[in-house]
């Protein structure tokens, strides 16, 4: 089995919605890594990953009740295939990351404002 760890924030507030019995959360986390060194400056490059997941049942419910865009969440997910035919009959290839385990990370900004909202 492929799996995966992945820290990032998220892109936006998580989508939930139901597929038959089972509810599905979907969210995008963003993470910038290194990316060399720039030819002229000599300066530190960066660039952005980004990786859509899938979190089903209890742990897509969790994620979407407690996170907001720009959190900070850390995943255990695993690779599988998402392979199906199109309308005119072609082969299309998938892949997706289902979620396994998560931890929540640092609050991002809106996450913060909220908390602060509740001090009040």
């Amino acid at each position: 089995m492929n799996r995966l760890f992945f820290t990032g924030r998220l892109a936006a507030t998580p989508v939930l919605s139901n597929h038959g019995d089972s509810r599905v959360a979907k969210f995008t986390l963003i993470s910038n890594e290194y990316a060399g060194r720039d030819e002229g400056s000599g300066e530190a490059k960066e660039r952005q990953v980004r990786i859509q997941f899938t979190a089903f049942g209890s742990r897509g419910e969790a994620i979407a009740r407690n996170v907001l865009k720009g959190d900070q969440l850390i995943v255990e997910a695993r690779l599988s295939n998402n392979d199906f035919r199109d309308g005119q009959g072609v082969e299309r290839y998938g892949y997706n990351f289902t979620v396994d385990d998560f931890e929540f990370g640092a609050p991002g900004e809106l996450k913060r404002a909220q908390l602060a909202r509740r001090q009040e």
